[in-house]
């Protein structure tokens, strides 16, 4: 039995890339510097996988940022602004991840999006009716060339042109049909030039065929692949899919003449039922994805076991992969020291993952598999009681009743309560929630964990940096403040460290985008609040100004989507469990007198089935819900925020206004405003503040670009509803950009308002 992996992480196991690539930002390294921690990482990960009897080892799965923006550049499909700079190939890239500001120009960064179902973030390549769609870069070439000069034979991988035109925006009149001719030959060069290397396989990543395709979507993938595998030689292709299963396109992936086709059984509801159904072409080989690329559980052998034999009999050739690539779980374990022995035995990251690989080969290969050790081993694991209940949390979701979700009075009667009492002037300024975590913010709560300093002092530091930030807001004219969040290392890990039921690691980072690195809490058992969270440091700000002071806390599906879930329970019973416990901490910041609450929900969609028939039934009928149940027993005169950020929003516009907030700010500026037409034709009812610059970028908006960008709101959205902020929390801007983007907001808000 052979094995495959799709993609490994790529941040190191001490996030060596995450560091190395902001030293260089700041100019703090060389380019060549950059490269090298790119060379070391690269050959440590593929020695890995090499060592754990990997068969089919990834390569170009390695990013400097993202690999569909990696992708885009392979072919050329850099848009103008970005060349006219003049840069150097990687300055250019990075222009487009991040945004320049120089010389040589001002451009903003492309538009930033969730990689489908997961927590991880794509740059949206621009298509227009010049790009001229080629074969121009060689990363993925050397990369190979690179493995190979160290024995090692890898399999390139790369998007593939259905899913590459699928997500790009196209900003002229012609759309993706009109760019088919020009992919499939550039994609037929990839081909060829592997062919001259002498590479086996090449992996072209398709998970876009995992969602709903119209007939014309299989004629864009049939067309495509019909053109582009004509030119295939002797290099085998893999057409790799994960994320769900590929119920529309099966028999079109059959006919096509792939020679491997990947699938996901682990999030694939319905894969292992089209393959009974409809058989596997005898001359392709399956690559079944039975490993969790997402989760960090330990896989069950008896359940891979039953469905591998089964598969065993239905396909004559068949290959042991991941489910997506290991992209979404942590490096390694062995960083771990605190976490129990029994704790680690349950879990598998990225390392252990390779390890479970070679012990599925080793148990396949034996003559009972289910009388090896290794197997045995395995079933014990399972067999034993890991989890006990709280019966008062399980109680108390048990006698949750209809009322427990609606919030009383109506939208409508709550508005012009709280207009009447907070008497905000149009167009309200304010902020997502925190502010820049500095060195300084960061070395205080590092001392207070490793015991340097007493709990006195480390809060009186973040008493101190609230004083500060209170006092800038109200200097630069904000008109709804908020503490600033210095106690926080992460808005989910914070709350998961303050409530029961979640563990934590010391090291398991995973990549969210470019060098932004989360560290996610996992849920061990049920959850509650035993104390009160963000109350202290709420009130403490509040007390310092008259103006208004949001109390911050991050909402029960964000909490979750961006946590490591059980396994045993529905993600909807975790997802109320978290709920009510965030309740408590909403109702103890009202009776504590902040009568503004941000309950953001950044990770909405993360979870959002990726094909819309599922969407009601299996995610947004309790999702919307866990919301609700959070703010639903505030007084009319409280006022409920919240905050999404990354992700296409537009489809489900009707369910974010049923949450029934009082305020929804929203990403907007990468998207460039798209969003306000969705909020536009639906008739949204709830408050909204669309982000006016992006925070993900160094760059500082000027006065005029912001007021135009507010024009554009008034356009479409009424001034009694329109809120003003940046699109997503500061904690990861420096300070001087920060106020001085801040400035430029107020400044624009307020020419803007003496117009009206």
């Amino acid at each position: 039995m052979r094995t495959s992996l799709i993609g490994y992480p790529r941040v190191g196991s001490l996030r060596e890339l995450k560091f190395a690539s902001e030293k260089y930002f700041k100019g703090d390294i060389t380019i060549y510097e950059l490269h090298q921690t790119g060379v070391e990482l690269r050959a440590d990960h593929w020695k890995r996988q090499q060592e754990n009897g990997i068969d089919f080892i990834p390569s170009n799965d390695f990013s400097f940022y993202d690999g569909l923006l990696d992708t885009a550049c392979l072919f050329n499909i850099i848009p103008e602004r970005y060349q006219s700079l003049g840069l150097s190939p990687l300055e250019t890239y990075f222009a487009m991840a991040r945004g320049y500001q120089g010389s040589e120009g001002d451009v903003k960064a492309l538009a930033m999006k969730k990689w489908f179902n997961t927590n991880y973030h794509y740059m949206v390549p621009v298509v227009d009716d010049s790009t001229s769609i080629q074969l121009a870069g060689t990363k993925l070439f050397d990369e190979f060339l690179e493995a190979k000069q160290l024995h090692i034979t890898t399999k390139p991988v790369l998007i593939g042109a259905f899913t590459l035109l699928k997500l790009a925006k196209y900003t002229g009149v012609k759309q993706a049909g009109d760019f088919v001719q020009e992919t499939a030959a550039a994609y037929a060069d990839v081909l060829n030039k592997l062919n001259e290397l002498g590479a086996e396989w090449v992996q072209v990543d398709e998970p876009a065929l995992v969602t709903d395709l119209s007939q014309e979507d299989l004629a864009l993938f049939t067309k495509l692949y019909a053109r582009i595998l004509s030119a295939k030689g002797n290099v085998k292709v893999l057409v790799q899919t994960y994320f769900g299963d590929v119920r529309d396109c099966y028999q079109a992936l059959q006919a096509l003449p792939f020679d491997g086709i990947g699938i996901d059984f682990v999030e694939g509801k319905q894969s292992l039922e089209l393959v009974r159904q409809n058989g596997f072409s005898a001359d392709k080989v399956l690559f079944a994805g039975v490993v969790n690329g997402k989760n960090i559980w330990k896989n069950n052998y008896k359940s891979t076991l039953a469905i591998v034999q089964e598969l065993n009999g239905l396909a004559k050739q068949l290959v042991l992969s991941s489910s997506c690539s290991l992209l979404h779980v942590p490096y390694s374990l062995q960083n771990e020291t605190k976490l129990s022995d029994n704790n680690k035995r349950h879990f598998a990251f990225a390392e252990e993952k390779l390890r479970e690989f070679a012990e599925l080969k080793a148990i396949l290969g034996h003559a009972n598999p289910y009388a090896s050790d290794l197997y045995l081993q395995n079933e014990e694991l399972f067999d034993g009681i890991r989890f006990a209940g709280n019966e008062a949390v399980l109680s108390r979701t048990s006698a949750l009743t209809d009322a427990d979700f609606t919030r009383l009075p109506a939208f409508a009667e709550r508005e012009a309560i709280q207009n009447d009492k907070f008497k905000l002037p149009p167009l309200p300024t304010t902020t997502i929630g925190s502010f820049p975590q500095t060195a300084e913010v960061r070395a205080n709560r590092f001392s207070f964990k490793k015991g340097a300093i007493t709990e006195e002092q480390y809060k009186q530091f973040n008493f101190d940096k609230i004083a500060e930030c209170i006092k800038l807001q109200e200097d630069i004219g904000l008109d709804v403040l908020v503490h600033g969040e210095y106690e926080r290392n992460d808005m989910v890990e914070y709350f998961g460290e303050s409530l029961d039921g979640f563990i934590f690691t010391e090291n398991a980072w995973v990549q969210s985008y470019g060098t932004r690195c989360v560290k996610p809490p996992i849920v061990w058992g049920d959850i509650s609040r035993s104390k009160p969270m963000t109350v202290e440091y709420s009130s403490y700000a509040k007390s310092l100004t008259s103006k208004p002071v949001k109390g911050m806390l991050t909402g029960p599906v964000t909490i979750l989507n961006w946590s490591f879930p059980r396994e045993d329970i529905s993600l909807k019973d975790s997802a109320l469990q978290i709920a009510l416990a965030i309740r408590d901490e909403v109702l103890d910041l009202e009776a504590n007198h902040i009568e503004i609450i941000q309950i953001d929900e950044a990770a909405l969609r993360e979870k959002l089935p990726l094909r819309k028939s599922d969407w009601k039934s299996e995610y947004l009928s309790w999702a919307i819900p866990a919301f609700r149940l959070v703010h639903s027993g505030v007084q009319a005169d409280t006022q409920i925020h919240t905050h999404m950020c990354y992700s296409q929003f537009s489809d489900i516009i009707r369910d974010i206004d049923a949450m029934d907030a009082d305020v929804i700010t929203f990403e907007a500026s990468r998207s460039d405003l798209a969003i306000i037409d969705a909020i536009n034709d639906c008739g949204f009812q709830t408050e909204v503040g669309p982000g006016v610059y992006d925070i993900h970028s160094p760059r500082i908006p000027s006065v005029d670009e912001l007021k135009q960008g507010l024009h554009r709101m008034l356009d479409k959205i009424d001034v009694t509803k329109l809120w003003v902020n940046p699109d997503c929390g500061l904690k990861t801007r420096g300070v001087t950009e920060t106020w001085e983007s801040l400035r430029h907001l107020v400044q624009a808000a307020k020419e803007v308002r003496a117009t009206l």
